[in-house]
């Protein structure tokens, strides 16, 4: 995959989407959504607030993640867990980077 792409996929009755960057890795998860218009919505959300530093939630315990919230401080994707700062840090710098731009590969 050479492009950064959301996945969206339905596992035990809710809809989901992961972010994955270029390389493939999965950078941002989502929760459960009811609908599937529901993660749709949730993508838009990410492919918006994603440039805006102040959407970020930066956590150091127990290990170093982020958070990706809306307009409305509700979460919208979480990270990975990182081993340092400076890895989440770079994580955000991915989501930041592939999000806007990525595309949808709906699975559903």
């Amino acid at each position: 995959m050479a492009n950064p792409q959301f996945d969206l996929f339905k596992s035990s009755g809710e809809f989901y989407f992961h972010l994955k960057a270029g390389n493939g890795e999965i950078i941002l998860s989502s929760e459960g959504y009811i609908s599937k218009q529901g993660a749709e919505n949730g993508i838009k959300s990410v492919k918006e607030n994603a440039p805006l530093d102040n959407k970020y939630v930066k956590k150091d315990t127990p290990t170093y993640t982020f958070v990706l919230t809306a307009g409305n401080g509700l979460k919208i994707g979480k990270s990975e867990s990182y081993t340092t700062a400076a890895g989440r840090d770079n994580g955000i710098a991915a989501v930041k980077k592939c999000a806007p731009k990525a595309d949808i590969n709906d699975l559903t």
